[in-house]
């Protein structure tokens, strides 16, 4: 089966649909032939062993733009003008799986090869977040989706990440009038399980309250900073731990405060992005986490927490909410300033209730990504080619 990678063999951000590609690449191992679209050769073909290296070292972080070395642009357009052999997709192409939401470019070329696949040809859908919040979503993301919606019709199904995200990606088509449209299945997400046993917080400090997660609009932050400034100006002794990116574009506001609160001598820091020692840290010092998302297509973060035994802070509606229903979250409607500061407050006094939704996370089974790759394969052979 081919795996396309365009994006994430090209990058070295680390957002959920990064996290989820490289899982599919790592998890589905000698299934797979990794596969992208060389804009400068304008061609498909296989990664390229700098690409491999690329997937396989641990993300530095950054912006979330492709790159490709000058010298990977070069090769490109001689294998373009004639000059230099051009690569190729394997001969084997038992199936194409698209993890990634396509660049125009690389839409523009998925005609020729979705015509030279013969076998299930799937696209990985995640929200339509852009469509419902595209106040909190970059502008060029906006006008970009609704022809990124229709352009997955060409496929033979649909894999959504949650139920949330498949009901959206069929309330979209419906309202086109769509007359005809591919299988969509919400096939809930996986994540990587901790390495061993989660430690407990450490007791003889502040408990630590963390937050993982890209700084950006729909992620509410600005929301959680104040909620934590109302809590430490009511005497609550705690420090709130944000990892993840920025993406400036939509976290300006948040940011500000962040760095207002930090400068008067609040108990928050920032990470950035982190490696998987760093964030399994995080996790293990942690007494509890909060998500305060206001719209998700699956919140990987919720999932890691109760995977690691940790209690959550979250919505209980939408995709997040399918999650925190299987127990170990405290979950806020809506998600606002009060709500929020109600719910932290109430997990810092009561070491009962942390306790009690410790052990709730605890008990329930832990969905691998290993399972998610298992999972998706086995719908993709039972889907019939469209066209």
């Amino acid at each position: 089966m081919l795996l396309d990678l365009t994006h994430t063999s090209h990058t070295r951000s680390l957002t959920g649909i990064q996290r989820v590609a490289r899982g599919l690449w790592r998890d589905l191992g000698p299934e797979v032939n990794p596969v992208c679209h060389d804009p400068y050769a304008r061609r498909w073909r296989l990664l390229e062993d700098w690409e491999l290296a690329g997937l396989s070292a641990a993300p530095a972080g950054g912006g979330r733009r492709a790159r490709w070395p000058l010298r990977a642009r070069a090769a490109g357009l001689l294998a373009r003008w004639g000059l230099r052999a051009a690569p190729s997709l394997p001969a084997d192409r038992g199936g194409l799986l698209v993890p990634e939401i396509f660049s125009p470019a690389a839409a523009a070329a998925l005609p020729s090869l979705l015509a030279a696949v013969p076998g299930p040809r799937a696209a990985v859908f995640y929200d339509a977040v852009a469509l419902k919040l595209p106040e909190m979503t970059p502008a060029g993301t906006v006008a970009r989706y609704p022809a990124y919606l229709c352009e997955l019709l060409a496929f033979d199904g649909i894999a959504a990440i949650s139920a949330d995200a498949r009901g959206a990606l069929l309330d979209y088509w419906a309202w086109l009038g769509v007359p005809d449209h591919p299988p969509v299945a919400a096939i809930p997400l996986g994540v990587e399980p901790p390495r061993g046993p989660t430690p407990a917080s450490d007791p003889g400090g502040p408990p630590v309250v963390l937050s993982v997660g890209t700084l950006e609009g729909r992620k509410n932050h600005l929301a959680l900073l104040e909620a934590c400034d109302r809590l430490w100006a009511e005497g609550e002794r705690f420090e709130l731990r944000l990892v993840g990116a920025v993406r400036p574009e939509t976290a300006g506001a948040a940011w500000a405060r962040l760095e207002a609160l930090r400068t008067a001598g609040r108990p928050v820091r920032h990470d950035g992005v982190v490696d998987d020692d760093i964030l399994e840290e995080a996790y293990a010092s942690c007494a509890f986490t909060v998500y305060p998302s206001l719209m998700e297509g699956f919140g990987l973060p919720v999932a890691e927490s109760l995977a690691r035994g940790k209690p959550c802070v979250c919505s209980g509606l939408g995709a997040v909410g399918e999650t925190a229903r299987g127990g170990g979250c405290l979950t806020v409607d809506p998600v606002d300033i009060p709500g929020l500061a109600s719910a932290i407050g109430r997990l810092l006094r009561n070491g009962a209730e942390r306790e009690r939704l410790a052990a709730e996370a605890r008990s329930r089974p832990i969905r691998t990504s290993a399972d998610y790759a298992r999972d998706l394969t086995a719908w993709m052979r039972t889907l019939p080619r469209r066209s």
